[in-house]
């Protein structure tokens, strides 16, 4: 088939009444998209102060910018190879399209936030919006002639069924976190990406391709166009299946069936390639999103391989996202509206040109730019690298954005036609596809291409700087080891992370040789390698691999993983010269453990007092409901929150408290606790009130992830909570900690219930986290109860005389015992650890409730008369550090 044969296969409509014009309605359509891509650069911007950034980016690209197009311009392709009429009407069109973007926004609104049935509604009008889609698709199959490119049309309806498969599991996920959610994440991401987006993009390239390129559609492209698809279906439908049943071996198959349909598909459009190369931005975008797209599949396969289980398959699916959203999806999406936009706007030859030429500027500077930083960022590098080609792929997109958006709102609406004009203001088709190509000249094609380079240069060395001036773990020895004669050879060993540690952790090296290491992470955290030289890995997710050239080894060399508290863990390597002596690379050591700046230690003063405006934690004890299975969220939040009077520290809480909330049952209750990681670390979650192994539910989860936690209480008690990454004293340090109170059988009914958990504060520089090496030391700044030092000897726990008054006490420690006593008063009633050592009736009486680091108990007392009755840890240093408070009681009124 020739060039102007290709391009009839999309040529465009007949002419429509002046009201619905093409123009002003692609000019009016071809907004939607662009405004999502808009928002991602927005949440790209301000994702420091979006929690679920990622997830709203996902959804702003695929459900909003990627759905629209697919709407839009599926139902054009379809009328084009269909030979369809072009419609009197848009309305319906119009309708579905509205619906769409109706429920996008809902979706949006209510996916990431506190409103998940506003999410239900509108993955309902997203549903509606897709199903009649579908039914147009259906329809206009069922009146068409026999069409030789009708396959493409086949395509469009097989990714619609797909996206139906996808959204209710989606919708489903926005309220219910259960046990099943992993599988349900693999499946809603593969039928959408996969299905929606894929099918779609397989469909379209048979008749796009080869017009960008202005060749003609390769003899076997519509065959094998068609034999492509029932492998993509067939594979599509046994990865889906496989993923919800958790069959590995049959998701791989599926997804080599997938993979195989690509590659099907891609042979005769590398045969239109070398016919006639790509030469625009728009051709050599979908090349590279092709390229992507393979890439993210074998990624794809190697997770599901090795995952060895739902539950880390979809931890690691961000591996495959990043490939297959950025490169694959964003770029196929902006490479074919570079081209397609300006088509489907007209005006006559010389006005699509000039439209082709302005989406087409820079266009070799952003391709290299954007696939190479794109690269760079998948790659082990530095966090801050990561950072500055995160940006320069932003950049690109607000490149195509500003192009994009001032073409769509200037354009007029369609001019009379000219000579070489269709009646409806578009080009004919042979002016069309000669014009289809503005590329550069090979020239200044390079040059742009180099300039590209040049940038992700520049950014990679920025981002070094930056690394190396905010972390001084990466900064250079502190004493030069002497030179020794280089070798020419090259020492190369494995080292594996694994349990906080690194194995081997001490290294021998002929002197004199080049050390090569290759860092395997089998721990269930992330980790990374510095040296004392300034060599480094970046931080290497679970699973991952990564290579350091720690370079010619003169002396003995210190290395660390500078992740928070890591190195203070004992994760630590020491790399030997054989037969050497003793001089070391040492490096800067931040005796705080945190990856924070260094400053002075703020001073705790545990008597002033916290001003008028000061709220303490209300210590009451929650009620007991009537609901036998409890579901609540609990999000990682780091805060910076008072402590004591003028002192600030940056905490690590759950539901930005310190503790966190205090929950509360009786035996037989379930609690299924979603954990959700808005930090910037890993953190994990360990209930000691659940019985249960410890492997999958108390796993440290990424900034970003999600685990349900669930368990049946069994046993009463008041239990702690805290969070399970290592090394757990830093994160029970700073602030992870809360309560679960399980009532024993028959717990009589009190006039006064509080809830008291007693901790420690080992404070770093004002407004950071805490001092690891001050932890470790056992060497506490403050001692306090819910929080906060003495709060409740400025703001009173209240009673009345002759009420009885249980106190509920956790020691949440990490490293101090408490000794609870209330000046003034007896205890007719002691709970410890699960039983009853004191009970009213009982002959004696106890004056202190004494607890372990992690135990906890009540005790019950009626205090006699009115006046305030002081309550400390006796343990004296830490009542005068701030484990203190006071009991003001009243008679009754």
């Amino acid at each position: 088939m020739t060039a102007t044969g290709a391009m009839t296969a999309i040529a465009p409509e007949a002419p429509e009444s002046a009201g619905t014009g093409r123009a002003g309605w692609h000019r009016r359509a071809g907004l939607l998209p662009l405004a999502y891509l808009a928002g991602i650069v927005v949440v790209g911007i301000a994702h420091p102060f979006l929690p679920a950034w990622r997830w709203l980016a996902v959804h702003l690209l695929l459900l909003g910018a990627v759905s629209n197009a697919i709407l839009v311009w599926s139902a054009h392709f379809t009328a084009a190879v269909l030979r369809i009429p072009a419609p009197t009407s848009r309305r319906g069109e119009t309708a579905r399209l509205v619906l769409l973007n109706v429920g996008v926004v809902a979706v949006l609104a209510g996916g990431g936030g506190p409103w998940p049935w506003i999410g239900v509604a509108g993955a309902v009008a997203v549903f509606a919006a897709v199903a009649a889609h579908l039914g147009w698709l259906a329809g206009r199959l069922r009146a068409a002639l026999p069409s030789r490119f009708a396959v493409t049309v086949h395509y469009y309806v097989a990714a619609t069924v797909s996206v139906l498969a996808g959204i209710p599991v989606g919708a489903w996920m926005l309220v219910v976190d259960d046990a099943a959610r992993p599988r349900l994440v693999l499946f809603h991401a593969h039928v959408n990406l996969l299905g929606w987006v894929t099918l779609t993009v397989l469909g379209t390239v048979l008749t796009l391709w080869p017009t960008i390129l202005r060749t003609r559609i390769v003899d076997g492209a519509v065959a094998a166009a068609r034999a492509a698809l029932p492998l993509a279906v067939a594979g599509l439908t046994l990865l889906a299946v496989a993923v919800l049943a958790w069959w590995p071996a049959l998701a791989l198959a599926g997804l080599a069936l997938v993979a195989a349909a690509v590659v099907v598909t891609a042979r005769p459009a590398l045969q239109a390639a070398r016919q006639k190369p790509p030469a625009s931005f728009a051709a050599w975008s979908i090349a590279a999103g092709w390229v992507w797209l393979l890439v993210a599949l074998a990624v794809d396969a190697a997770t599901l391989a090795t995952a060895g289980g739902p539950d880390r398959a979809a931890d690691r699916f961000g591996a495959v996202l990043v490939p297959l959203l950025a490169g694959f999806a964003a770029q196929t999406l902006i490479g074919a509206l570079s081209y397609l936009l300006p088509m489907a706007l007209g005006g006559g030859p010389t006005r699509v040109r000039q439209a082709i030429e302005r989406l087409e500027r820079r266009g070799p500077q952003r391709v290299a730019m954007a696939n190479l930083a794109l690269a760079l960022f998948l790659l082990p590098v530095p966090s801050y690298v990561r950072i500055t080609t995160s940006m320069l792929v932003l950049a690109a997109l607000v490149q195509f954005l500003v192009g994009a958006v001032g073409l769509v709102l200037t354009r007029r609406l369609p001019v009379s036609p000219d000579a070489s004009s269709t009646p409806d203001g578009g080009s004919s088709t042979k002016n069309i596809s000669m014009s289809g190509n503005s590329a550069p000249a090979p020239g200044r094609a390079l040059g742009g291409a180099a300039v590209g380079v040049g940038l992700v240069l520049l950014a990679v060395l920025i981002g070094v700087a930056a690394q190396n001036v905010t972390d001084p773990s990466a900064g250079g020895s502190s004493a030069a080891a002497a030179p020794v004669a280089a070798t020419g050879r090259t020492t190369t060993v494995t080292v594996v992370a694994e349990g906080m540690r690194y194995h081997p952790d001490r290294i021998t090296v002929p002197a004199g040789d080049r050390l090569v290491i290759e860092l395997v992470n089998r721990d269930n955290r992330r980790h990374d390698l510095v040296l004392a030289t300034g060599a480094r890995t970046g931080t290497i997710d679970r699973g991952g691999t990564a290579r350091l050239d720690a370079g010619i080894i003169s002396g003995t060399v210190e290395g660390w993983c500078s992740l928070p508290g890591h190195r203070q863990a004992g994760m630590t390597l020491t790399i030997e010269v054989a037969g050497a002596g003793t001089d070391h690379h040492h490096g800067p050591m931040d005796p705080s453990g945190t990856a924070g700046p260094s400053g002075p230690k703020p001073r705790v003063d545990a008597m002033a007092d916290p001003g008028p405006d000061f709220v303490a934690r209300d210590a009451t004890a929650p009620a007991v409901t009537p609901e036998r299975v409890h579901r609540l969220e609990l999000r990682v939040q780091e805060v910076v929150r008072e402590v004591a009077p003028g002192v600030t520290q940056r905490l690590w809480t759950f539901n930005g408290t310190t503790p966190g909330p205090t929950l509360r049952g009786r035996v037989g209750d379930t609690f299924e606790i979603t954990l959700v990681n808005d930090g910037t670390i890993d953190h994990g979650i360990d209930f000691h009130a659940g019985a249960l192994a410890p492997d999958e539910p108390m796993r440290p989860i990424e900034p970003g992830e999600r685990i349900t936690y669930r368990f049946t209480a069994t046993k009463a008690g008041i239990w702690m909570y805290h969070c399970s990454t290592m090394p757990m004293l830093l994160h029970v340090g700073n602030g992870m900690y809360g309560a679960v109170i399980i009532d024993p059988p028959d717990l009589p009914a009190v006039d006064r219930e509080y809830v008291l958990v007693q901790s420690e504060f080992y404070l770093g520089p004002e407004g950071e986290p805490g001092d690891l090496a001050a932890m470790q030391a056992e060497q506490p700044d403050a001692v306090v109860f819910n929080g906060y030092v003495s709060q409740y000897a400025h703001r009173p726990l209240t009673a009345t005389v002759g009420e009885r008054v249980r106190i509920w006490l956790l020691n949440a420690g990490p490293n101090r015992s408490s000794a609870f006593h209330i000046v003034g008063a007896q205890f007719d009633t002691v709970y410890r650890e699960g039983r009853y050592e004191l009970r009213p009736g009982d002959p004696g009486g106890a004056q202190v409730l004494d607890l372990a680091p992690a135990a906890g108990g009540f005790v019950e007392t009626v205090l006699p008369e009115p006046g305030h009755y002081p309550f400390v840890s006796h343990s004296m240093v830490d009542a005068e550090r701030g484990a203190r408070g006071m009991i003001a009681v009243e008679v009754a009124s």
